[in-house]
């Protein structure tokens, strides 16, 4: 599509007004904290194509699937978090006409995403069909620092008339979520109270008893003096709202300071709703938003004093590496171990806002470089605690032992509505895998493994053990009937990429039950009883790792996607007709399933997550036969294929990938972004170039470097936290300067080279440019 944000290094801008946009902008510029967000919808009311979002963490409800016929082990719902209370909305009639830009004739109109401070900010001027004109300022802010406020400032100017204005702010509980499946509203009306300058409204879910009440309060000023005057209380089914009617004249400046708290079940008994959000409220509307602005700006200083990346000679690269940690830092906190990262955050409701695997694999590597390593603790400990589950999930799809977790989930359920994703994508359980041997590498805590690792993994290895069978005439271990991570194949037999990663699941199973036998054998033993592990299972592992099949193609070099890949007509995407793109817009499913196109990493996705099981040649075969098959179809699959391209030096294919990644929403690349932005793979452009350009790697305990310029940015840094120390890595084509901004020292090789820097200390090496 045509670009039309502006290239800022610090914010997101749009310039005009575009209703043909509008559901594009009201994705990329969400705010939130981690607690509740939403989308940049307008305060005022519109009646253009919009889609109205505004989302508390945690709470969601399990819509009834909706499928023409059922098969046995099909999830009964699928979760969908819920687009709760609009706290935001301010309706403005002008002389009884409602300002509405969808009517308006709109001009001057400027929208700002400040990453810096985090708000969003508008300006427009608007010309009502009676040539009436009003110039409207806003800023809204939702805040990192008391996580259940949110506050706005909005103004308004008469410019050319003598009349009256009406003010009305409001909190709306009568809304829906568009992807509702049978268009059912989710939400019953609890209590309600208005009051001249507040009000409250408490709702429940239909199912599962989820309550929240939302509390305004709000302050209006008139030329700077605090108005007084009387206001209309309206109560509604699920609505409360104060009208102010206002005298005006041309240059009367209207102000007016909106505050709101949202509070759930989740945090506070059923009867302490209405004191908390009462309590939370008056607390913010006392201090006022100026200071509100100042804790939001802070916050965010602290921030990005420990994520930020720097790129120097390159505005667009730079826009969109901050954009995507900006996403990050709102979207998910760690601060609640009860909650994980949905696809779309709080920016949209696709994927129903629920859990995939996607935090293993992408998110897990962000938040382990540029958090205090407990966040990304409980990120692990959120799948430890729904085991249980898990293991009941492989039950229902006949199962005897072990865990399958789940494709999409709230409450460790699975509640994926397709089923080549629910019964065959069961690749997921090597991301999990994975993600706590990463954790426990990264960060050295092998403690985990005892407190919670090895409960996951030995079910995890159970499952694997049971999905696999033995074929006498290979002499190996197969597995049938499995979709890998490209979803452009369902229903096929040994995929590589879930045989190796079910194979190397059963080694690091066995390395960690070694680990506690020797280094804590009473914790050892207590697992081994509360599992009731027998040797006959360990050894059966054993074997099957052995014996694991792997399709390969020897003439070529290459592991095989699955095993009849090459029955299938090879023909690069580049020799595609660009009308035939993207495929999963233009293509049947049928056609796409017999193609050999690539959705996302398959292969490369195994070759990067074990990376140091393979050399560089065996990446290159493989590289250079999928990348150019590969469509991209995935958000997750640009941001792979950066990091391999990068270990071997395609740098313009590094970069290209990278751009691709970073600014997938900001340009809208698979004209998708009006559903949300794509949250978890905003991670996966944190490790582009942290782990691409960055080289990062942490090997037998130690952290490892080798940076490249990709040739097109003068100079790039970023921040990496590692076992305590914070460093801060800057790259130039000349040199590499790495300084620990703490005073715990740190162990890296740099480029081969080890080296030891002190508390405050810096070092620096010769910089390394690939251009090839």
């Amino acid at each position: 599509m045509k670009q039309y944000l502006k290239i800022d290094e610090w914010s997101i801008i749009e310039e005009s007004f575009d209703p043909q946009t509008q559901e594009i902008s009201e994705s990329v510029f969400s705010i939130g904290n981690g607690y509740m967000g939403g989308r940049a919808n307008f305060e005022e009311q519109y009646s253009g194509r919009s889609l109205q979002g505004s989302y508390m963490a945690g709470v969601y409800y399990p819509d009834k699937t909706r499928v023409g016929w059922w098969k046995n082990g099909y999830p009964e719902y699928f979760a969908k978090v819920l687009n709760s209370t609009n706290w935001i909305g301010i309706n403005i009639d002008i002389d009884g006409t409602p300002l509405d830009l969808a009517k308006c004739t709109v001009s001057e109109f400027r929208r700002v995403l400040n990453m810096k401070e985090g708000t969003l900010s508008r300006s427009f001027t608007a010309a009502l069909e009676d040539g009436k004109e009003v110039k409207v300022e806003s800023i809204r802010m939702v805040s990192m620092v008391r996580q259940e406020i949110g506050a706005i400032r909005y103004s308004i100017l008469p410019l050319n008339f003598n009349g009256e204005i009406t003010v009305t702010p409001y909190l709306d509980g009568d809304i829906k979520n568009k992807d509702s499946n049978y268009d059912e509203k989710f939400w019953n009306e609890v209590e309600k109270k208005g009051e001249p300058d507040s009000g409250y409204l408490t709702l429940k879910t239909k199912k599962l008893d989820f309550h929240v009440t939302s509390a305004m309060a709000f302050d209006i000023l008139v030329n700077g003096e605090q108005l007084n005057a009387e206001a209309e209380v309206i109560e509604q089914e699920k609505y409360v709202a104060s009208t102010v009617h206002l005298s005006v004249k041309p240059g009367d400046q209207i102000v007016i300071y909106k505050y709101a708290a949202n509070v759930t079940s989740r945090n506070h008994g059923l009867g302490q709703l209405v004191d908390a959000a009462s309590a939370a409220l008056n607390s913010a509307r006392e201090a006022g938003f100026v200071a509100l602005l100042s804790e939001q700006a802070a916050a965010w200083r602290d921030k990005w004093k420990e994520s930020d990346i720097y790129i120097e000679g390159d505005v667009s690269a730079q826009q969109a590496i901050r954009f995507n940690i900006f996403q990050l830092n709102q979207t998910y906190n760690g601060e609640d171990d009860r909650l994980n990262i949905g696809p779309k955050g709080f920016t949209g409701e696709k994927y129903g806002g629920s859990t995939y695997w996607d935090t293993e694999a992408y998110c897990v590597p962000f938040y382990l470089s540029t958090a205090d390593s407990t966040i990304a603790r409980n990120l692990l400990i959120y799948r430890y605690k729904h085991l249980e589950k898990a293991k009941e999930n492989a039950r229902k799809l006949g199962f005897r032992k072990g865990a399958l977790y789940p494709m999409v989930t709230m409450n460790g359920e699975e509640c994926h509505n397709e089923w080549e994703i629910t019964f065959e994508e069961i690749h997921r359980n090597g991301a999990i895998a994975h993600a706590i041997y990463n954790y426990v590498n990264y960060t050295g805590d092998q403690a985990y493994l005892g407190q919670y690792g090895l409960e996951v993994l030995v079910e995890i290895s159970r499952f694997w053990e049971e999905r696999v069978h033995y074929v006498p005439h290979k002499e190996k271990y197969v597995m049938l009937g499995v979709t890998g991570p490209n979803e452009y194949e369902n229903n096929v037999n040994n995929n590589w990429y879930t045989n190796r990663m079910a194979s190397w699941t059963m080694e690091y199973t066995l390395e960690a039950l070694s680990y506690l036998q020797e280094q804590e054998p009473a914790r050892y033993a207590e697992l081994v009883d509360k599992l009731e592990l027998l040797e006959e299972e360990t050894a059966k592992w054993s074997e099957i790792i052995a014996k694991m099949y792997y399709p390969l193609d020897d003439e070529r070099g290459i592991f095989l996607q699955q095993d009849g890949f090459l029955d299938k007509e090879i023909i690069l995407v580049k020799d595609m007709l660009p009308e035939h793109l993207p495929l999963n817009q233009k293509w049947s499913w049928d056609r796409i399933l017999r193609s050999c196109f690539i959705k996302q990493a398959d292969v490369l996705q195994g070759l990067y997550f074990l990376g140091d099981r393979y050399d560089l040649e065996t990446k290159r075969r493989n590289f250079d036969f999928y990348e150019p098959i590969t469509v991209h179809e995935s958000s997750l699959s640009p941001c792979i294929h950066a990091i391999l391209a990068c270990e071997l030096g395609y740098m313009e294919k590094a970069y290209e990938m990278y751009l691709r990644t970073s600014r997938l929403d900001l340009d809208n690349y698979n004209n998708d972004t009006e559903d949300g932005c794509h949250s978890t793979s905003m991670a996966g452009t944190w490790m582009s170039v942290v782990h691409g350009f960055g080289g990062l790697r942490v090997e037998d305990g130690r952290l490892r470097l080798a940076p490249s310029n990709p040739g097109h940015w003068t100079s790039y840094a970023f921040k990496i936290m590692f076992r305590g120390s914070r460093l801060k890595v800057s790259v130039t084509d000349q040199q590499v300067t790495v300084t620990n901004e703490t005073e715990i020292p740190a162990a890296l090789t740099l480029y081969d080279q080890e080296y030891e820097i002190e508390g405050l200390g810096t070092i620096t090496a010769d910089g390394v440019s690939i251009t090839a």
